[in-house]
């Protein structure tokens, strides 16, 4: 048996699971989220725990028994707690600022890049103006959306390691991702 698929997925107060064949449904405080899972595992909700198991042993069915536990338990957690990325912004000229609930990247282009929130999304945006920097945060239920829209706005300038400030990288980064400065050629050595 999977180590991660046997283990149970306990049920917070408030949360109601509802499975249907092919489909898992989750509700909770922070929103509804639904989950296709494979047809062969079956899914029980046994008092206050989600239950997943598998009828065999082949090779299919053991790669998704882990895996709709998994997606199982971040929505349970996506619908308790929520889930949050945060990017850190750092550039001459670089900032980011909400118009309503519309992020506005000035990102050093011709023009600001307008970022519509898509629904279950959330954007906050804090400013530091001793160390210059911008900080962005997406918030939302569902892990894989919250963590895509992040990469998406992400790409609109990401982190270029030949120019950097101190130890500064310019460009969009992942708080807590290690970036490494490349110093670019050296040029020749002496003749």
């Amino acid at each position: 048996m999977s180590r991660i698929g046997k283990t149970p997925v306990v049920l917070p107060k408030g949360v109601e699971v509802q499975v249907t064949p092919g489909q898992v449904h989750v509700k909770g405080p922070k929103g509804e989220l639904t989950q296709s899972i494979s047809k062969k595992l079956e899914v029980r909700v046994e008092g206050e725990r989600v239950l997943v198991s598998r009828p065999d042993d082949e090779r299919d069915t053991k790669a998704q028994h882990g895996l709709a536990r998994t997606l199982i338990n971040n929505m349970i957690i996506g619908v308790t707690q929520g889930y949050k990325i945060s990017l850190d912004i750092f550039g001459v000229g670089y900032r980011a600022a909400m118009e309503g609930k519309t992020l506005v990247l000035s990102l050093g282009y011709s023009h600001p890049i307008k970022v519509d929130p898509i629904p279950g999304i959330e954007f906050e945006v804090e400013s530091d103006n001793r160390t210059k920097l911008m900080r962005l945060h997406v918030k939302g239920a569902d892990k894989q959306l919250v963590g895509q829209v992040a990469a998406d706005i992400r790409k609109f300038r990401p982190p270029f390691a030949y120019k950097a400030k101190g130890t500064a990288i310019k460009g969009i980064h992942y708080v807590g991702e290690v970036r490494v400065y490349k110093p670019g050629k050296a040029g020749k050595a002496g003749k």
